[in-house]
């Protein structure tokens, strides 16, 4: 249990030290959240509950394919922040993050890369 815990408070101070440095300065803020922190903390943690290098060789294949689509809606978020409010903004992004991914997904599969 206290290891459970562990993880979960490394994880979460991750998580506020990068809001904290968004407050602080845009530039940091976004330099320390494009950093793949959550993927070398899922790796670390898998590693360390012993799990067999194809599980850590997959999740690192995998995130490198879901990343590439989601880059289009950071491009577009602003945009969509400035015609349409927070709420307005956060849903088109889903939106079209979901997508921009599918058709990601149909294109990569004629090259043998199943993501769905």
């Amino acid at each position: 249990m206290g290891y459970l815990l562990t993880k979960y408070a490394i994880t979460a101070a991750i998580v506020v030290a990068v809001s904290e440095f968004a407050k602080r300065s845009d530039r940091l803020g976004a330099l320390v959240a494009s950093l793949p922190l959550v993927t070398l903390l899922t790796l670390i943690w898998l590693y360390a509950e012993k799990q067999p290098a194809t599980k850590l060789a997959n999740h690192a294949w995998y995130t490198f394919w879901y990343v590439i689509p989601t880059l289009p809606m950071f491009l577009a978020f602003p945009w969509l922040l400035q015609r349409f409010g927070f709420a307005g903004a956060m849903a088109s992004f889903i939106v079209g993050m979901a997508l921009i991914f599918l058709l990601f997904a149909l294109v990569v599969r004629r090259f043998g890369i199943q993501l769905l």
